[in-house]
C-alpha cells in the first residue's frame, strides 16, 4: 500500500506518496528527490511552464518502467491546478490539459511521476500563435551530441545572417535544441512550421551527408535529423529544465553557444550532459541562460526573400 504523506507548498496541502521509491536505479534517484529537485529549480523553470498546456509523461515505475502520457488532465486533480480547452484534431471535441502555474501543481505533478515536461509552443489562450520557432537535432547513431553542434553552430551563422537571435539547449537526451523567440502574437504555425521545414530542407540539400529532414528513421543512421515538424498546434517538446527519462537524472539544459563551440571543438559530449545537481550549480552562476526565450520580440523574414535564389543563404559552409 502506498505510504502517503502531505507536504506544505506555498499555502497548499500536497498529497504525495511512496517519497523513497527508486526512480532511477542507476544512482538510486528516489520520486522524493525527483520532487525535491522541481521545488529548486522552480523560480526559473515555472515561467516557461506558465500557461502552457502539458502533456503528462508519467513513470511510476521509475525509469526502467512502463511509461504512459497524460493528455487529458487528470480528473482527480486537486481544484486548484489550472486547466486550458484544446481542440482534438484525433476526434470531435477537445482535451483538457494541466497548466503548472506554480509550485503546488509542479509538485502535484512530480508526484504523478510525471518525470518529463511535454509543453506546447504557445501560451492560452493564444493557442493559434507559437512563442517561438523550435528546432530539434537528433543525431541517428552513430551520430551523437557533437554531430548536432556542427549543425547547430550552421543554424546559428544562418540565423545571425537574419539578424534573429538563437538561443540552445541540450534535449537531456542525445541531442540539441535551438530556440529562435517571437513573442509577437502574430506569427501563425503556418508560417514557422513552413520557415523550419524550408530550412531544413535546405540544409540537407547543402549537406546530405551529414543532414536528414525526413522524419523515417531509416534515413537518420549517422546523420542529424533537423525536425523542423515540432513547430504544430498539436505537438509537444521537452521543456527546459525538464528531467529525462534516462539511467541518469539528465536534464534539458540551457548553454551558450561558446559551450556549444568548445564541445564541437574538443569532441566532448561529455560538456553537454548536465545532471540536476549540475543544473542547479549552473542556475546559481548563471540564472537563466534561456531567460530571453520568454521575452525577446523577433519578425521572422519573408520565406521567399529567404529560400529562393538568395544565394548568400545557403548552407555551403561547414563550421571547422
Amino acid at each position: 500500500m502506498a505510504k502517503q504523506s502531505f507536504l506544505e507548498v506555498s499555502g497548499k496541502q500536497v498529497k504525495v506518496s511512496n517519497l523513497d521509491k527508486v526512480f532511477y536505479p542507476a544512482t538510486g534517484f528516489t520520486k522524493g528527490d525527483v520532487i525535491d529537485y522541481y521545488k529548486d529549480v522552480s523560480p526559473v523553470l515555472l515561467p516557461h511552464l506558465k500557461d502552457r498546456p502539458i502533456s503528462l509523461k508519467r513513470y511510476p515505475e521509475g525509469v526502467e518502467g512502463f511509461f504512459f502520457y497524460e493528455k487529458q488532465c487528470p480528473s482527480h486533480r486537486p481544484d486548484w491546478v489550472d486547466t486550458t480547452r484544446v481542440s482534438s484534431r484525433r476526434r470531435e471535441g477537445f482535451i483538457d490539459y494541466c497548466v503548472i502555474n506554480d509550485l503546488p501543481a509542479l509538485v502535484w505533478a512530480a508526484n504523478l511521476a510525471d518525470l518529463e515536461l511535454h509543453t506546447f509552443l504557445h501560451r492560452a489562450p493564444k493557442l493559434e500563435f507559437p512563442d517561438f520557432v523550435a528546432i530539434d537535432l537528433d543525431p541517428g547513431d552513430p551520430a551523437d551530441i557533437i554531430n548536432c553542434c556542427e549543425i547547430a553552430l550552421l543554424l546559428k551563422k544562418f540565423f545571425d545572417r537574419l539578424a534573429l537571435k538563437s538561443f540552445p539547449k541540450t534535449s537531456g537526451s542525445k541531442g540539441l535544441q535551438i530556440y529562435v523567440p517571437l513573442n509577437n502574437n502574430r506569427t501563425s504555425y503556418d508560417r514557422t512550421k513552413a520557415f523550419a521545414r524550408a530550412l531544413a530542407e535546405n540544409l540537407q540539400a547543402a549537406h546530405p551527408d551529414l543532414v536528414v529532414s525526413r522524419m523515417q528513421k531509416s534515413l537518420r543512421r549517422g546523420k542529424v535529423l533537423v525536425d523542423w515538424s515540432q513547430n504544430d498546434e498539436h505537438k509537444t517538446t521537452i521543456c527546459v529544465y525538464s528531467l529525462r527519462a534516462k539511467d541518469y537524472p539528465t536534464v534539458s539544459t540551457p548553454v551558450t553557444w561558446k559551450e556549444v563551440t568548445e564541445a564541437k571543438k574538443k569532441g566532448d559530449s561529455g560538456l553537454l550532459t548536465f545532471e540536476t545537481k549540475n543544473v542547479l550549480k549552473r542556475i546559481k552562476k548563471r540564472g537563466d541562460l534561456f531567460e530571453p526565450v520568454l521575452k525577446l520580440k523577433q519578425k521572422l523574414p519573408d520565406l521567399g526573400r529567404v529560400f529562393e535564389g538568395a544565394r548568400e543563404y545557403q548552407f555551403t559552409s561547414r563550421i571547422r
